[in-house]
């Protein structure tokens, strides 16, 4: 128990006095050295040419970096990209530490983005929809997207003239 005080204790207190712009730069600096990693030092096969590190993680006390990528192609590209970057976390692992300039490296930790799945199927959909579309409802019409002349909603242009401003009367 005094042990995880004391861990806790430091941990807030390396909070309080990190500059609050070294987050910031310790993940960038992460996430530039993760992609030029990906695209020009790792030779696996099973990485996906298109693949990109569309975020980094950090925690607060700087010792998870959760790297967030994103690949083009299906799952099981995906997968098979995401299971060789993990086998070669080792590798990027000492790329990070070699480059960073503090005492503890962060752990790597590497996840699918899912933003950009949702993103993607998002898209998909709004594909389907448009295909699926019959001829003819590719314009919207006026009267369902303004008010009618006599809902309480819409005025005549006249009506702004003669209404009272304030206390100018």
């Amino acid at each position: 128990m005094g042990q995880d005080r004391a861990l806790a204790l430091d941990n807030c207190f390396a909070q309080r006095i990190m500059k609050p712009y070294r987050k910031e730069r310790i993940t960038s600096l992460i996430q530039r050295i993760i992609s030029d990693a990906i695209e020009h030092k790792l030779s696996d096969p099973r990485v996906a040419p298109l693949t990109t590190v569309s975020r980094v993680k950090l925690t607060g006390d700087l010792t998870i970096a959760t790297v967030y990528l994103m690949v083009q192609g299906d799952e099981t590209i995906e997968r098979r990209t995401l299971r060789a970057i993990r086998h070669a976390s080792g590798y990027l692992q000492r790329m990070v530490a070699q480059e960073l300039t503090v005492r503890q490296c962060p752990e790597l930790r590497f996840e699918m983005d899912e933003a950009a799945k949702l993103a993607r199927e998002t898209m998909r959909l709004i594909a389907e929809n448009r295909r699926n579309r019959p001829e003819g409802e590719d314009e919207i019409e006026s009267a369902d997207v303004l008010p009618a002349v006599d809902s309480p909603v819409a005025g005549r242009a006249d009506d702004i003239d003669d209404a009272p401003l304030g206390d100018d009367e």
